[in-house]
């Protein structure tokens, strides 16, 4: 029998993204002599796109003494320091994969940053495969980023599957049209789209796992 697959978003859905970059911001500006006016500014770009470019707008703002390249090693270095990822959430892959589930990772971002965060957070270990934007400049909501993520996991869009996230248009209208059910991690929000919303809504991502885990269970006494 096929294994099922399913895909997650990383950046607050697997990991608090928000939460990491507001500490990390913190202690660069402290590091930096910065005041902490400057904490927004900074936050507020990493958090838009975090990139070598990004830290060679931010060395020229400063006038900072090293280059772009140290700033941009330094941050994913300390972002992996700080990323973190529940253990019911960790053990949730695990229980996922062990009731035959293929279990992937489809971000957008760097490719040196985020595979470094999913390293630190112990994901990496835990899913079948995880594919980056940046790795073949293809970024959610595009359907291909889905079907080279899928592929990473040894499987095809074309068998169907999952896509877990909390971004209402990269991640559940992206899954939608790349053929995917979708399960929203709202973090208690409101749907905030016209048009068609998510096959299902859950307020965290454990409680995303667990419903998967329902599926299946309730999918093998079906077909008994």
């Amino acid at each position: 029998m096929q294994r099922p697959l399913v895909l997650f978003d990383l950046d607050n859905t697997l990991v608090d993204r928000r939460g990491t970059l507001g500490d990390w911001a913190a202690q660069f500006t402290a590091g930096h002599g910065l005041g902490d006016e400057e904490r927004a500014y900074v936050l507020d770009m990493v958090t838009e796109r975090a990139y070598p470019s990004t830290f060679e707008a931010i060395r020229t703002r400063y006038r900072l003494p090293i280059s772009a390249a140290e700033l941009w090693h330094a941050y994913c270095t300390d972002i992996s320091a700080l990323v973190t990822c529940p253990a019911e959430v960790l053990d949730g892959l695990g229980e996922l994969r062990e009731a035959g589930w293929r279990v992937g990772v489809a971000t957008n971002g760097a490719a040196d940053i985020q595979r470094a965060k999913l390293r630190a957070a112990g994901i990496f270990e835990r899913v079948d495969g995880a594919f980056v934007s940046e790795e073949a400049e293809a970024r959610k909501p595009q359907r291909r980023h889905f079907a080279l993520a899928a592929a990473r996991c040894g499987a095809v869009l074309g068998d169907g599957g999952w896509m877990v996230g909390d971004n209402p248009v990269n991640d559940i209208g992206g899954g939608r049209s790349a053929g995917l059910r979708t399960i929203w991690v709202s973090g208690d929000r409101v749907w905030p789209l016209d048009g068609p919303g998510p096959d299902h809504t859950v307020s965290h991502v454990r409680a995303a796992i667990d419903l998967l885990l329902l599926h299946a269970a309730d999918h093998e006494r079906s077909t008994v």
